[in-house]
């Protein structure tokens, strides 16, 4: 059975089924919205990349929400090839900022949810860092970063089968000095960090925690 979420906030075709956790010790410092892969090939708010990053995130004290894009699960809607996707970004940034205004917002996502998610942080003022997981270079454009001024993560495997490292890094080392993009390349590990999602988590951590 279909693991259920907790949560479904309002979007523009109907609600989207999410899942919302707290720091454990409460009195979040931030909030973080986590977006999932491609939904055609299987992705969801449950995906073990996703799951992780959220943990890593929530782990450094930021509430963590993470969201089912439309059509998926019980969110309502249909796929829309990343269009009305960006749309639920927007969805789920204004559910974290009605529940945590004045806090800063951390926007992730994982493979189709990086291509999404990068180009809404990037525009919208409430999102001050940006964390982009197995970013697809073979797969999708992200030449629309070159005009990222945010503090920006990309977490790579070496073994990444839509998109080589080199490219990850050059389009990293391609960005203005005011982005302060760093590369974290995890050794022998594939587009899904088979076996090494425990240094994903060690990396959203220790870039989400370089200011304390």
């Amino acid at each position: 059975m279909y693991p259920a979420g907790n949560l479904f906030i309002s979007a523009p075709h109907g609600s989207l089924e999410a899942i919302l956790k707290e720091p454990r010790d409460g009195g979040a410092r931030g909030a973080a919205l986590v977006l999932h892969p491609h939904p055609l090939g299987g992705g969801t708010m449950h995906n073990k990349v996703v799951f992780r990053a959220a943990s890593a995130l929530n782990e450094a004290g930021l509430a963590t929400l993470r969201i089912n894009f439309r059509g998926v699960g019980q969110s309502t809607g249909l796929h829309d090839e990343g269009r009305g996707e960006t749309e639920d970004a927007r969805a789920g940034l204004d559910y974290l900022a009605e529940q945590y205004p004045e806090k800063p917002i951390t926007l992730a996502g994982f493979s189709f949810g990086s291509r999404v998610g990068m180009e809404v942080g990037l525009a919208d003022e409430r999102v001050r860092d940006l964390i982009s997981i197995g970013t697809p270079v073979d797969k999708y454009d992200f030449s629309f970063l070159a005009s990222c001024r945010k503090p920006i993560l990309f977490v790579h495997g070496d073994r990444d089968e839509f998109g080589e490292a080199a490219k990850v890094r050059a389009l990293a080392a391609s960005l203005p000095a005011e982005a302060q993009a760093r590369v974290e390349i995890i050794e022998d590990a594939d587009h899904f960090f088979e076996g090494r999602l425990e240094e994903l988590k060690s990396a959203i951590k220790k870039f989400v925690n370089r200011k304390s």
